[in-house]
């Protein structure tokens, strides 16, 4: 199938992608390459963003909880041409799986998989259990009949690090209503390694899967991060996106324990990550393959070069009070 309702030209959406202006001009190349004109549109609550900088236009959406985000959505892809709908946020990846394989009403491509295998991964209680179930490895999680050692618990629905508790005591543990999170050992000592994968949706081959560390983090955001080689983190990631059977973008967090050398999982997001780019600039060309997979294109493994920083700064938008 041709997704592209129009010869040579591109319309792509990205939902909850307020500031991912890197990444957009990344799709715009990306299309160029290919001969394709490339148009970016944003779907957000609010049209004032920094994404407005690159984008066409950017559409003042409903929450992603709002059950007629489906047809607000169907307006907008079939009033702008759109083929491919890219989620940047945890709520927009159901929402991005369920309607552009149900709800739409001309055909549309999501770099996403199955809506019940995507959300699974938001639940971190429910994700962990899945990761035992298939014998991945994973730090230990704390059950009530363990001794209180040092533990780590994150809200089984929390993202950006935030909500995170560090327990020490039994009076710590006390605290917390355990049905809201997930409780595992606490390694201290740890190297993070984050892994920007591309499994194809048509295919389910895994044609990129590049690890990265991150160096710094502000506001739940990477802004250092350097691509490295990692053969066993490269081995994990691919028989975890088997296990799951995850399709399109996906970014894997894995943990090194630097006291023994054990490399866990730690959490999944199916969708592109905020650091995606480095993995792009180190050769990786994730939208070239969410297009190649959109237009059912032949696409080969990509590997990517290790050692290529990447860092992030601040600029501006300036909205004026006569312009929308």
């Amino acid at each position: 199938m041709n997704a592209t309702k129009r010869p040579g030209r591109l319309g792509v959406l990205f939902l909850g992608g307020a500031k991912r202006v890197a990444m957009a001009r990344m799709f715009r190349k990306a299309a160029d390459a290919r001969g394709l004109e490339c148009d970016i549109y944003g779907y957000e609550l609010s049209r004032r963003c920094a994404l407005a900088c690159e984008a066409t236009e950017i559409f003042e959406g409903l929450r992603w909880s709002d059950d007629a985000v489906y047809a607000d959505l169907d307006r907008v892809v079939c009033e702008n041409d759109i083929d491919i709908v890219v989620p940047f946020v945890d709520g927009a990846v159901g929402v991005a799986a369920e309607y552009a394989r149900h709800r739409a009403t001309v055909p549309v491509f999501s770099p996403t998989g199955d809506r019940a295998v995507s959300e699974l991964m938001f639940d971190k209680v429910e994700a962990a259990a899945f990761f035992e179930s298939k014998y991945l490895p994973i730090p230990a999680t704390y059950h009530y009949s363990d001794s209180v050692g040092k533990l780590i618990a994150k809200p089984r629905r929390g993202s950006a690090s935030k909500g995170i508790v560090l327990i020490d005591s039994e009076d710590d543990l006390s605290r917390l209503d355990d049905s809201e999170y997930l409780i595992q050992e606490r390694i201290d000592r740890r190297e993070e390694i984050t892994v920007d994968c591309y499994v194809g949706v048509h295919s389910g081959l895994a044609v990129a899967v590049s690890p990265r560390v991150r160096r710094d983090v502000a506001g739940g955001e990477v802004v250092d991060t350097i691509t490295v080689y990692n053969s066993a983190a490269v081995e994990l990631v691919k028989r975890t996106l088997e296990a799951a059977e995850l399709r399109g973008a996906v970014t894997v967090q894995l943990i090194r324990d630097l006291d023994n050398g054990r490399l866990m999982i730690m959490e999944i997001n199916p969708r592109l990550g905020g650091g995606a780019v480095a993995s792009v600039h180190a050769g990786v060309d994730l939208p070239g393959l969410i297009i190649d997979d959109c237009l059912e294109t032949d696409f080969a493994m990509q590997y990517p070069v290790a050692g290529v920083e990447t860092l992030r700064y601040l600029d501006d938008v300036v909205f004026y009070p006569d312009k929308q």
